[in-house]
């Protein structure tokens, strides 16, 4: 029905187009009225199917893309008309002029009202695709293959945002999310929690619409093990001391899953713990750094860190320490700290881990690094490889079908991108959904 629906409007956008061609509709004043009529209609109401979209963003960009393809179906008909017919009706050139203004005049009210419509509600679509639309609109023949790209990205994200919508308002009464202990997330190295961008994505706010009660660890983006696992200790006894809560599950991405094994296992806060569940962290270490740091002269090392560190502190870090952190992720300090740093019994550990499929699966630096990584250490998600992430009594192994599979930051939904094949936020759902129905 929306295919016949939009075939129908398009041919409805093709007679306005020939208006002042076909001879039933200038000796019949009132069928250009009806003609004219539809076409300021289809243009303000592209699709009754959109209105049963849940929010409005998405029933503008679900619009915008049903405009989109009805230009590219009106000018697929102009085009093959103009052809068909360009001896007999148009080879004197008496009428041209007139023809192609109204060709150009129609269809770049339609195609204008669906492209701003996209390129103002879309986040799908982001910086990238919106500086290649603009860029390649002028391009013959490329532009078409940009545009038919620019409405499938957008219209799939109409399609699975408002199914997702849908999906927490069906299951709001389950607060499914809603653990007996808070969940407390752990950054991993280099970032910070949210303080200027939100670390986790859109993942707290899935999480929270579910039930969740969400706190963040907010230590050092850089520091040792050790000094980061005594931040997170005394940020753990905060909440339990101010809130009453008991316990906490730690979710942990990277980095953070040593730091939050170390502060529970040496800093005496395992009574505060439920559940640790560590997201792509390197257990077992990196070779892959130990290699780099045995490479790069110590001069340079030092250059880079203290950079580093000067920037850390202008974004609020108290003492950031770069190679600390970094010494840290070496298979060789790992394997010093997996022997002394045990799991504390009664606390429920797992761990989840991804891998791409291909380096340019990942987005900038993970598709540079997923060589290197893969050279020294095997399959990976850009920074961690397959064997180094597993630890606890549940391992959960990830990709993505196709080319693409999921790096170490699609993990986090740290690009914020609806990835085919999977959806991080429902994962995290389930995460801790599974929490819940363990009674943590």
């Amino acid at each position: 029905m929306r295919i016949l629906i939009r075939i129908i409007y398009s041919v409805i956008v093709f007679f306005t187009v020939n208006i002042f061609h076909f001879d039933i509709i200038k000796d019949h004043w009132y069928y250009a009225a009806v003609l004219l009529t539809g076409f300021v209609l289809i243009n303000l109401f592209p699709s009754f199917h959109n209105r049963q979209c849940p929010a409005l963003r998405l029933r503008i960009c679900g619009d915008g893309c049903e405009l989109l393809l009805i230009f590219l179906i009106s000018s697929i008909l102009s085009a093959t008309y103009f052809i068909a017919n360009w001896y007999q009706k148009f080879s004197g050139f008496g009428f041209l002029p007139l023809y192609l203004l109204t060709v150009i005049l129609v269809e770049a009210i339609v195609f204008w009202n669906g492209i701003l419509r996209v390129y103002c509600t879309s986040l799908q679509l982001g910086i990238k695709w919106r500086i290649i639309g603009i860029i390649c609109g002028w391009i013959p023949l490329v532009n078409l293959f940009v545009l038919m790209k620019i409405i499938r990205i957008a219209s799939r994200e109409a399609v699975f945002e408002s199914e997702k919508i849908t999906r927490n308002r069906n299951r709001l009464h389950s607060q499914c999310c809603h653990t007996k202990y808070p969940i407390l997330l752990v950054h991993g190295v280099f970032f910070r929690d949210y303080k200027y961008l939100n670390y986790w994505g859109r993942i707290p706010k899935e999480l929270k619409m579910n039930g969740a009660v969400i706190y963040y660890g907010n230590h050092q983006s850089a520091a040792s093990v050790i000094e980061s696992g005594k931040e997170l200790a005394e940020r753990i006894r905060q909440i339990v001391e101010e809130t009453g809560c008991g316990k906490v599950n730690i979710i942990a991405h990277s980095k953070g899953g040593l730091d939050s094994r170390y502060a529970i296992s040496m800093l005496g806060i395992e009574d505060s713990i439920a559940s640790l569940i560590t997201i792509n962290t390197p257990h077992y270490g990196c070779l892959f750094a130990d290699y780099l740091l045995s490479k790069v002269p110590e001069s340079t090392r030092n250059f880079i860190a203290q950079k580093y560190n000067a920037a850390l502190k202008k974004l609020g870090d108290s003492n950031p320490d770069f190679l600390a952190a970094v010494k840290d992720l070496t298979a060789f300090a790992c394997k010093k700290l997996n022997d002394t740093v045990l799991d504390i019994p009664g606390i429920y550990y797992q761990s989840v881990g991804s891998k791409l499929n291909v380096a340019s699966g990942g987005r900038f630096p993970l598709n540079f690094s997923y060589p290197l990584v893969k050279h020294f250490d095997g399959e990976n998600d850009g920074l961690v490889s397959v064997s180094s992430f597993g630890w606890g009594e549940n391992r959960i192994h990830l990709t993505a079908k196709g080319r693409r599979g999921i790096s170490h930051g699609d993990l986090i939904d740290l690009n914020r991108e609806n990835i085919e094949g999977f959806d991080v936020r429902e994962f995290y759902v389930g995460l801790v959904k599974g929490l819940k129905e363990r009674g943590y």
